[in-house]
């Protein structure tokens, strides 16, 4: 069966509640974005082409909640509290907290930036190596691990939300992903790191979605909002109403049509 065919198969199977959809993990992307004399730019992978999902095309770093995101402390966290952050996410504290860890760690992984200031007031801390990195990323060491053991807390003060996105119950695999927009810190930059990725790119918002490279339709929306500003602070200082998206389906004769969230 090919794929058109078993969309079709699992879109019939569902409207005639002989299905159930995947249950949508918990997930957290970051749009990491700069500011450079003309514009800002954010900061795009493109994913390994035998990935499971989204193969082959250019996404902002992120992944699913980890459990080990549930651990952490008041001390290890700076900027608006979990409880700020459940009214924006629409959530509760507890989850809101894991879905800012989950958004650290993740760009961490993906990109090696770490979203995290020293708690050291005389001196520095020792640098994080990259094979504490690599162990983050396998699973081998929680991010609350991590800062405690070099004296760093949580930035939350440098994330802001984005947009909320739930997979389609159509999709055999499916997240439900708040998206962050987060500020560079000085400093650091990018670096080629992980596992998921084969190509890295900064591009502006309009660039990206000119370019004709492959995109999500999520992606193509936070894209679409981030070109609307010319600064880093602008970004991070605007109100939104976040508001879920998850694309409908249904079928028309042979085929699937899509509709709006």
């Amino acid at each position: 069966m090919d794929g058109d065919a078993e969309l079709l198969h699992r879109a019939r199977l569902l409207q005639a509640g002989d299905l159930e959809p995947a249950p949508a993990r918990p997930a957290s992307t970051v749009a990491l974005i700069r500011d450079t004399d003309v514009n800002l730019e954010v900061y795009l992978l493109r994913r390994v082409p035998n990935m499971a999902f989204a193969a082959g095309l250019y996404v902002f770093p992120g992944g699913s909640v980890d459990p080990k995101d549930a651990e952490g402390s008041p001390e290890g966290w700076i900027g608006p509290a979990p409880e700020e952050w459940a009214d924006q996410l629409g959530t509760d504290a507890v989850t809101a907290a894991c879905l800012v860890r989950a958004a650290v760690r993740e760009t961490f992984e993906e990109s090696g930036v770490l979203l995290a200031a020293s708690l050291i007031e005389d001196g520095r801390p020792a640098p994080v190596t990259e094979t504490e990195r690599a162990d983050l990323e396998a699973g081998r060491l929680s991010l609350a691990a991590l800062l405690a053991r070099h004296h760093l807390a949580l930035r939350a003060d440098l994330l802001a939300p984005l947009q909320h996105w739930v997979t389609p119950e159509l999709s055999p695999r499916r997240y439900d992903t708040r998206f962050f927009v987060a500020a560079l810190p000085s400093g650091q930059e990018p670096r080629e790191v992980g596992t998921e990725a084969d190509r890295r790119v900064w591009v502006t918002p309009a660039d990206a979605q000119a370019s004709g490279i492959g995109l999500m339709r999520p992606t193509q929306a936070a894209l679409t909002e981030l070109a609307r500003y010319r600064s880093v602070a602008a970004v991070l200082a605007a109100e939104r109403k976040i508001h879920r998206v998850m694309p409908r389906f249904e079928v028309t004769g042979d085929e699937v049509v899509w509709t709006a969230g």
